[in-house]
């Protein structure tokens, strides 16, 4: 039987403290056999391709899905796992690497605000925004490239400056209607390490790794403090971070799952009601495709 996935359990409470120590990387399974894991799983998509629809449907609100994390956590596996069974016409996702020249004329929101989903669709950002207060702050030589007034550089509150760009633009896109539901997959440096090293041998998956994968382990600490300091100050009650435990994949996406049907559940969402006038016209092409069929018997 599976057990009950309270999902309230790994998400960062907004001003908290948080030191990704305390935070786990894998939690007791959710599923007691793979069949039982596939069982779940196929229950949440179908769970999520219902919603969808329904989301559609009532063309009110839109759902933004950010996912971040270290290399080889999963990103990849919990969107194709999750988002397999949804209508793809009704979702977008978008991948973020290195901004271009044209994105760094720009201040460091404007790239992913192109992207943004419409009403009624589900986006999905394999890294995003965050990426300026996770990548750039352990690479600070970074920034000489984004060609920053210098006052920015130099009053000392760079990161709480975009700390509270975040956080005011993830506030307006929820008073417009785009809900943020943000996750973070927690993976442990030593699944990290075993996960690269079965890239390395296995052929089919050297493309999915580079020298830099291995040599940003050495920054490990740095990073792990960047990301609890980002968690601590952008996960809001409108628009929160989950920590998801990600040393066991099929953990994780269940997790992730849930959390996404959970978040559209919150919304309350019914199928438009037609008008008393849209009911006479819905009547009115319904008695003429009756007849229609009478006449050609």
């Amino acid at each position: 039987m599976a057990k009950t996935i309270d999902i309230t359990r790994f998400r960062a409470k907004p001003g908290r403290r948080i030191d990704l120590k305390d935070w786990p990387t894998r939690v007791e399974s959710f599923y007691n056999s793979p069949h039982a894991y596939e069982k779940l799983l196929a229950k949440h998509v179908r769970q999520l391709d219902e919603r969808q629809a329904l989301l559609y449907a009532h063309d009110r609100y839109a759902l933004l899905l950010i996912f971040q994390a270290m290399d080889a956590a999963g990103k990849d596996g919990v969107i194709k796992h999750v988002m397999s069974g949804v209508n793809p016409q009704g979702t977008q996702v978008f991948s973020f690497k290195q901004p271009s020249h044209e994105d760094l004329d720009h201040d460091f929101l404007w790239r992913t605000s192109r992207c943004l989903p419409e009403r009624g669709r589900i986006g999905i950002f394999n890294r995003s925004y965050y990426e300026e207060v996770l990548v750039v702050r352990v690479h600070q030589e970074i920034l000489g490239g984004e060609r920053l007034p210098k006052e920015v550089l130099d009053g000392g509150g760079l990161w709480k400056g975009r700390y509270r760009s975040i956080v005011e633009h993830e506030d307006h896109l929820h008073r417009n209607g785009t809900r943020v539901v943000k996750f973070y997959l927690h993976l442990s440096k030593e699944e990290q390490r075993r996960r690269l090293l079965a890239r390395l041998d296995d052929p089919e998956k050297n493309w999915k790794i580079s020298p830099s994968d291995v040599q940003e382990r050495a920054l490990w600490s740095d990073y792990m403090a960047a990301y609890a300091e980002c968690l601590r100050a952008t996960s809001t009650p409108r628009s929160p971070w989950y920590i998801v435990p990600a040393d066991d994949k099929r953990n994780a996406r269940l997790i992730v799952s849930r959390a996404i049907v959970a978040a559209v559940d919150a919304l309350k969402l019914r199928f438009p009601e037609p008008s008393e006038a849209e009911r006479k016209k819905l009547r009115a092409m319904r008695s003429a495709l009756a007849n229609e069929g009478r006449a050609a018997k």
